[in-house]
């Protein structure tokens, strides 16, 4: 199969792009530099210039394609509204090119879906509707496209996918650690938070495109939750700064954007996702990740 992938040179899409070129695929990523050119190049794939605004591209290298996987996103924390409309733009414009061929569409999606008070599974809906929501309502903009001739299937990602070179979540919380010379959790940091290894996580996307149906919901979570306080005690331990408690609003206002969601509790389950298609994880905890030293550094 010939894969379009966007995100291709980031720390998922390189993991994406490598599982891909293993399993025997041709892999085209999008590339909005010419550093991310040279990363995709280095994987073995081809490259289309281009970024997340350049629609264009994003419409041709999906239209050349057998499959398309959709990995980028904005990440731009001071500005959501800015990554959301991005988003929404870009996943409007795959399924567009997509309708009526039957080709699969792989997208990540969020797995945060806070208030159930139970771990979240597969067949919860997204309440993320419209333009204005978090990442745009992407998710349920692709699901109106399972009945129009495209094999849609979501992946929501655990929000941490870990490993070495992670430059996301708990990599920001470990930054705010050394700064201040402690590692903060909230409260009594017993809210949990989904984890995945990025190796099963790209292993996971390679499976969806491979044999998930369309309007599969797939979860990335090889761990359904490690507590908030046993990741900032491991934090702590490397760091060689002590971990403390601490209200969830100093939480907040110490780690921009981040630290107001380290004190929700959104555990998830992938047990559907693991018996549809035989996903076993296989790479290291998250405990594990920060005890090899992988969040040491700046």
């Amino acid at each position: 199969m010939h894969v379009f992938v966007t995100g291709a040179s980031g720390f998922i899409g390189r993991a994406v792009v490598a599982e891909l070129i293993a399993a025997g695929h041709e892999v085209t990523g999008l590339a909005r530099s010419e550093a991310s050119a040279t990363v995709i190049k280095e994987l073995g794939a081809e490259v289309n210039r281009g970024d997340l605004d350049d629609l264009d591209q994003i419409r041709q290298g999906a239209d050349a394609a057998d499959g398309v996987i959709h990995l980028a996103n904005k990440h731009d924390w001071a500005h959501p509204e800015i990554s959301n409309r991005a988003e929404r733009a870009a996943v409007q414009t795959i399924s567009d090119t997509l309708a009526g061929s039957r080709r699969p569409f792989v997208f990540a999606a969020g797995l945060a879906l806070p208030g159930l008070g139970r771990p979240s599974t597969e067949r919860d809906p997204n309440p993320a509707a419209g333009p204005d929501s978090p990442r745009g309502g992407a998710e349920n903009l692709a699901l109106t496209y399972a009945g129009r001739g495209v094999r849609v299937i979501p992946v929501r990602f655990a929000p941490t996918v870990h490993g070495e070179g992670d430059h996301g979540f708990v990599s920001i919380v470990a930054q705010a650690a050394r700064r201040r010379g402690a590692s903060l959790y909230p409260g009594e940091g017993r809210n949990r938070w989904p984890a995945v290894h990025r190796s099963d996580a790209a292993r996971l996307v390679r499976l969806g495109l491979e044999n998930a149906p369309a309007g599969t919901i797939l979860h990335a979570a090889a761990e359904e939750g490690v507590p908030v306080r046993r990741i900032a005690e491991a934090l702590a331990g490397r760091l060689g700064v002590p971990a403390k408690s601490a209200p969830a609003e100093q939480v907040a206002d110490e780690i921009p954007f981040i630290g107001r969601f380290l004190a929700v509790d959104i555990p998830a389950t992938s047990k559907i996702t693991r018996d549809l298609l035989g996903w076993r994880p296989t790479g290291p905890t998250l405990l594990e990740d920060i005890a090899a030293g992988h969040y040491d550094r700046p």
